[in-house]
């Protein structure tokens, strides 16, 4: 693993402006909110995703962006939410990384969520992300190595990767996390994320996030480990500098260290 590595997540909200505004809602953001649950149970019943309230990709407002950075024998923890920028700034930023610099991309299901929503919300924005989606345009190293074609290691999809890119093999994080001996999701989940804006708890929502990539770093490594990416000593060698990492920075993070001892 000589090339810097990038493990995201991104957490999100329902687009209620969007949906009032191409539903023709004309009520309060907490009546808009259920109304739009409600049409889009209605839609996805006898549908291939069921009866779920769960946004269709597009209808996502993204509220925060978590990433760790692993390069040069140096870990960085870092979020971007909606607590001091807006959404557009957000996106910007996160693909701002890729002007300049090249990192295998990590993800616990980012290819299915996490990637097609922020090029959908990109887009609201009017924003560019030429060297994220290069495949050989601006650069002809790329053709080969990019982060669209799922074949391609430059973006591992973990979820997708390890159920041998069969839906139907698709497991959750928390549970690959806490068999494999990891924290997990430390007692909330993504259906808290909305109850956190609405009470400003970004601390709490960063936290949530920053965890969330945290465990799915871990499940890379032993996924390198199994791909013979790594051997043991290295495996085990990554895994002592994270922790090392974590019992001084971030403090927001003691809580996961103390979780996985």
């Amino acid at each position: 693993m000589n090339q810097p590595i990038l493990v995201f997540d991104i957490e999100t909200v329902p687009d209620v402006k969007a949906g009032q505004r191409m539903n023709g809602l004309d009520l309060r953001t907490d009546e808009a909110l259920q109304a739009l649950s409600h049409l889009r149970r209605t839609e996805a019943l006898g549908r291939y995703d069921g009866s779920t309230d769960f946004p269709r990709l597009p209808f996502h407002e993204i509220v925060c962006i978590s990433g760790l950075w692993i390069g040069s024998g140096e870990m960085k923890l870092f979020s971007f939410s909606q607590q001091d920028l807006s959404e557009r700034d957000i996106i910007a930023r996160f693909l701002g990384v890729f002007d300049k610099h090249f990192p295998t991309l990590v993800s616990w299901n980012g290819a299915g969520f996490d990637v097609p929503v922020l090029l959908y919300r990109a887009m609201v924005h009017k924003l560019s992300a030429p060297r994220f989606l290069d495949q050989g345009e601006h650069d002809s190293g790329r053709r080969y190595d990019n982060y669209q074609n799922r074949y391609h290691a430059r973006h591992t999809d973990l979820m997708d990767a390890m159920a041998l890119f069969n839906n139907r093999n698709f497991q959750r994080l928390d549970d690959i996390a806490q068999l494999f001996g990891f924290p997990g999701k430390q007692g909330i989940s993504g259906a808290d994320v909305s109850s956190q804006v609405q009470a400003g708890q970004w601390h709490e929502l960063k936290e949530y996030c920053e965890g969330d990539v945290l465990n799915t770093w871990l499940v890379y490594l032993r996924w390198q480990l199994l791909r013979g990416q790594i051997d043991i000593d290295d495996h085990e060698e990554h895994v002592k500098h994270t922790r090392d990492f974590l019992a001084v920075h971030p403090v927001h993070q003691h809580g996961f260290l103390k979780s996985w001892m």
